[in-house]
């Protein structure tokens, strides 16, 4: 095995002494098959019980940026969306009906911009829907924000008080395509690349692509790195995603998918305090951007299940649906789920600052 250099030795050591905080954490990476299956599966690790919900949101829906001030963003939402709820206060993860898949991912290190009274503002609450409602691509997207730029803030965790949410996102499509968006110093960081198929946590995107870069040198089927740290999740899920069977069988490939999310998964009940970026898988999801199916698993459910997007109906009509998955996501759903979400008033997202 070649030695580590002593800066990315340095940089390993500092990611795994981190100050004692609690733990939050999660996986996401996306799978290229052949004839355009293209994957995204994400793993929400969080320290605490948290309540999520499957929810319907039509094409047509009036927003607001749930962000104080006059300068709070407004839009009608183009895309219809089915997405995971945090708290049923944010939108933590979904597909919208041109496949485009948004997850929200906690970043510890996370630094937004003080709201200055001009530049367009959101709350970090509603930051994944905005670009659920209005994108279909990533290009799209990323095109969109760079000539129109806005600020997010955030609000407090639920059960935390004084605790701020602190969480970077990561877009991916029906080509594969994908972007990763962090606020470092309150500035924007994008990274956009069809090679960029993973996330986790600390450190930021760029430091966690230089530690890629040693791992990339060993051979992943004899030696990969084995903790449940951020970093090591990383290593094991770029190596896995791309080393899975390459299929357009929809089942093969979402089990493929699965079984990679389940590898980088924390064990149920483990959390470490002074570990902030490892804790207790909750659920774990696998988007189909080709067929549009959304699948579901409950860390202490038997059962995946999931929901055909080609069966829902998006239009302003439909109204606003539910799926409620009850306390820890406890409720036993099999098989495709469309036919059981019942209507609901929206939940209301969080006010920032």
């Amino acid at each position: 095995m070649k030695r580590i250099p002593k800066a990315l030795f340095a940089l390993l050591l500092s990611t795994t002494l981190l100050v004692a905080a609690p733990a939050e954490a999660c996986t996401r990476a996306v799978y290229q098959g052949p004839a355009g299956r293209v994957l995204t599966g994400r793993t929400m690790d969080w320290k605490l019980e948290i309540l999520s919900n499957l929810w319907i949101f039509p094409r047509g829906m009036e927003r607001n940026g749930a962000a104080a001030g006059p300068n709070s963003m407004r839009w009608t939402s183009k895309y219809g969306s089915l997405i995971v709820s945090g708290y049923n206060i944010a939108t933590v993860d979904g597909m919208n009906e041109p496949g485009l898949v948004v997850n929200a991912q906690w970043l510890a290190t996370s630094k937004y911009p003080e709201n200055d009274g001009r530049t367009p503002r959101l709350s970090l609450s509603i930051w994944a829907q905005y670009f659920l409602d209005n994108f279909a691509t990533v290009s799209e997207a990323i095109e969109h924000i760079r000539a129109n730029p806005f600020h997010v803030g955030a609000g407090e965790v639920p059960g935390q008080p004084g605790r701020l949410a602190t969480i970077h996102l990561s877009l991916s499509d029906a080509t594969g395509d994908s972007a990763i968006l962090e606020w470092v110093d309150g500035e924007l960081q994008i990274h956009h690349s069809r090679d960029y198929q993973v996330m986790t946590n600390e450190p930021v995107f760029e430091q966690q692509l230089a530690i890629t870069s040693y791992w990339q040198q060993i051979d992943g089927l004899s030696f990969l790195p084995g903790t449940s740290r951020a970093t090591d999740r990383f290593a094991r899920a770029s190596f896995y995603i791309n080393a899975i069977p390459q299929t357009d069988d929809p089942r093969i490939a979402a089990a493929s998918v699965f079984s990679v999310m389940r590898n980088v998964s924390v064990p149920y009940g483990i959390s470490i305090s002074d570990q902030p970026n490892l804790s207790t898988t909750r659920w774990r999801v696998v988007a189909d951007h080709k067929d549009k199916l959304y699948y579901f698993e409950s860390a202490i459910s038997p059962n995946v299940f999931w929901v055909d997007s080609k069966k829902v109906d998006f239009s302003p009509a439909s109204g606003v649906r539910t799926l409620d998955l009850g306390d820890r996501q406890q409720v036993i759903f099999s098989g495709e789920v469309s036919s059981q979400f019942v209507s609901a008033a929206p939940f209301v997202f969080q006010p920032s600052d």
